[in-house]
């Protein structure tokens, strides 16, 4: 017999107390834990402030909702896990915190009922971290003892997909003091200080820093207000549809529900209904570790992919096809949950082939990533990677090579240059329009690759002239164009180009400095509202590599181009093409300058590369 719904208003200390054949988790289609130190501060934060309130009302902590499974004995946190998480470690906190406090509380009587009631904080929460009676608690941390009994199971497993650290928490709850679980828990590769630990121990110790800040009274008060006077309210279900469901109700009235979280929990359900569970639990790890890569790079995360792939399928499907004889192209775009749950629901029947494809998608964007016409294309409009993702498509990773995406690559950094230069937005029809009209044919392999590209040369001929874009880049003053300028010098000079990882924008002739008033002099510029109209040119910027570019700061141009990095200063250690162009132009020169008429001309240059670019000239 099916049970209804049971919403219970529990104290914090009885929501988290299980019986010792009960265990929290979560379930495979949950996100990572993804709580930061700015939670976990406000958390802290609200407690402070309602003990200073002196209340006699509890405060809420929110709705929990749980699919209770097997007899009970599985409480699936469908929504409340970020929260579970967070109170588990700042309890674990505060008890290696009361471990200490009490052991140096005084021996008067006022300190004896203060140890008292830090005693019974310390049983209280052990009894809910390690499920133990309370009277096989010592009154004192011993070591062993301890031990022994922060190994007594497990209040929470985790078998999210999403998380890559499943073991932390436990790692931290079985540890016996702070020192040890430090030594315990993971430490992420080529990460510093902090940024080496995961989100679970850098709260931890938030937590625990926080608390050593308390005095051994305010700890007590603390510790007892957490469990006894903070609620939430549980709502228990016994079908997870039921639980999944009220999970997208409670979102629609603002709770933080990602739209990766609804179509992850929809792929696992039907995956299980249909077999195949494990097989995709697999496959969304894999994407998952993926795409964590290319977040790290800054070039995607799951909404972005999902975004790509929602792009694909409504190209493949031709939902971008003229619908008026006025030739008006379909613009409008649904949001990923209701595209994938309501409008073309039946992607989610099939989730191996779902996931397979967003795999490969990942897949070529960690592969493309490095290709130089690709790093240029990243530093322009977020849009153009919805148009590059659907001509992926035709591809499996294998296949992918630099030469087979980089005419539509091109295509895409043409017009998204113009979009740089021009008055008017993405969402015009200039833009927006003729890129919706074009994804039909980028995510069709049978359509071929020159008559894309015809579509970009008539479009761009047509709507705009070649003077037009010339006099937009020599009062361009941005810093987009740097970088196609760059790439621009090096193929014209059959040189290779690569961004690397760190570089600056270098100003030849300074922006600011001790010696700009002779260096504005020396360039010929009478004015200061000349020389800012003057140095923010196109002209005047090139890329550098940042030790250099820290190494020169504001020094002069016959110091820039002529003195190596050894001796702290110069261009001529540079990989990039400007700057290598200027020291084989200047540097044998005696006392070379850079002025205003070497700015314009340097401009108008860059002008004509960039225009010739646009056109493909």
């Amino acid at each position: 017999m099916t049970k209804n719904i049971e919403p219970t208003l529990s104290k914090i200390g009885d929501y988290l107390k299980l019986d010792n054949n009960t265990i929290f988790t979560i379930p495979e289609y949950q996100r990572p834990y993804s709580w930061e130190i700015g939670h976990c501060d406000k958390l802290w934060q609200d407690i402070i402030d309602f003990i200073d309130s002196n209340s006699n009302q509890r405060y809420f902590f929110g709705t929990i909702i749980i699919n209770c499974q097997e007899d009970d004995s599985i409480y699936g946190l469908i929504d409340g896990q970020q929260r579970t998480t967070t109170f588990l470690l700042l309890l674990k906190a505060l008890l290696v915190r009361i471990n200490v406090a009490i052991g140096t509380t005084g021996q008067d009587e006022e300190s004896a009922n203060l140890c008292r009631g830090l005693k019974e904080r310390r049983r209280k929460i052990m009894g809910i971290l390690y499920k133990t009676e309370t009277e096989y608690i010592p009154d004192k941390s011993e070591i062993e003892a301890d031990r022994k009994i922060c190994n007594n199971g497990v209040i929470l497993k985790n078998y999210s997909i999403n998380e890559l650290y499943k073991t932390e928490l436990q790692a931290i709850l079985s540890s016996v003091d702070y020192v040890e679980a430090e030594a315990k828990v993971i430490k992420i590769p080529r990460k510093q200080k902090d940024n080496k630990y995961t989100n679970f121990f850098r709260n931890f110790k938030f937590f625990y820093e926080k608390a050593t800040e308390l005095s051994d009274s305010q700890l007590n008060s603390f510790a007892k207000t957490l469990t006894d006077s903070c609620e939430v309210i549980e709502i228990k279900s016994w079908k997870v549809e039921q639980a999944i469901n009220m999970f997208n109700s409670l979102n629609s009235d603002g709770l933080p529900l990602y739209d990766a979280d609804i179509i992850s929990a929809k792929l696992y359900a039907v995956a299980e209904n249909n077999n195949v569970g494990e097989d995709f639990t697999k496959l969304w790890k894999e994407m998952i570790e993926l795409i964590n890569e290319l977040k790290q790079k800054g070039i995607a995360n799951i909404d972005t992919i999902l975004m790509q792939q929602m792009y694909y399928e409504r190209a493949k499907n031709k939902e971008h096809e003229i619908v008026s004889e006025a030739g008006n192209v379909n613009v409008t775009t649904p949001g990923l949950r209701r595209y994938f749950t309501e409008i073309n629901s039946d992607l989610l029947k099939e989730p191996i082939e779902l996931c397979s494809q967003m795999i490969n998608l990942a897949r070529i964007w960690e592969k493309v990533s490095d290709y130089p016409i690709m790093q240029i294309l990243l530093k322009f409009n977020d849009n153009a990677k919805l148009f590059m993702a659907s001509y992926f498509h035709r591809f499996k990773a294998e296949e992918i090579s630099e030469e087979n995406i980089k005419c539509i690559a091109v295509c895409l950094l043409r017009l998204f240059t113009v979009l740089e230069l021009v008055d008017i937005g993405y969402s015009s029809n200039a833009f927006k329009t003729f890129l919706f009209g074009e994804i039909v044919k980028l995510a069709d392999s049978d359509v071929p690759v020159q008559l894309i590209k015809d579509d970009f040369d008539k479009h761009i001929s047509k709507k705009w002239s070649k003077e037009e874009l010339k006099k937009y880049v020599i009062e361009y003053d941005k810093n987009i164009l740097v970088y196609l300028h760059e790439y621009l010098v090096a193929k014209e000079n059959n040189l290779n180009f690569m961004l690397g990882a760190k570089y600056d924008i270098e100003h030849i002739m300074p922006i600011s400095g001790a010696n700009l008033d002779e260096i504005r002099k020396d360039a010929q510029i009478d004015s200061k509202e000349e020389f800012e109209n003057t140095v923010n040119k196109l002209g005047n910027k090139i890329l550098l590599e940042e030790k250099i570019n820290r190494a020169i700061g504001n020094e002069w141009f016959r110091t820039k181009v002529s003195t190596k990095l050894s001796a702290k200063t110069g261009y001529i250690d540079s990989c990039y093409p400007l700057a290598r162009t200027l020291v084989s132009i200047y540097q044998n020169k005696n006392k070379p300058y850079w002025c205003k008429n070497d700015i314009e001309q340097a401009t108008n240059t860059a002008g004509d590369r960039i225009v010739n670019f646009i056109f493909d000239i």
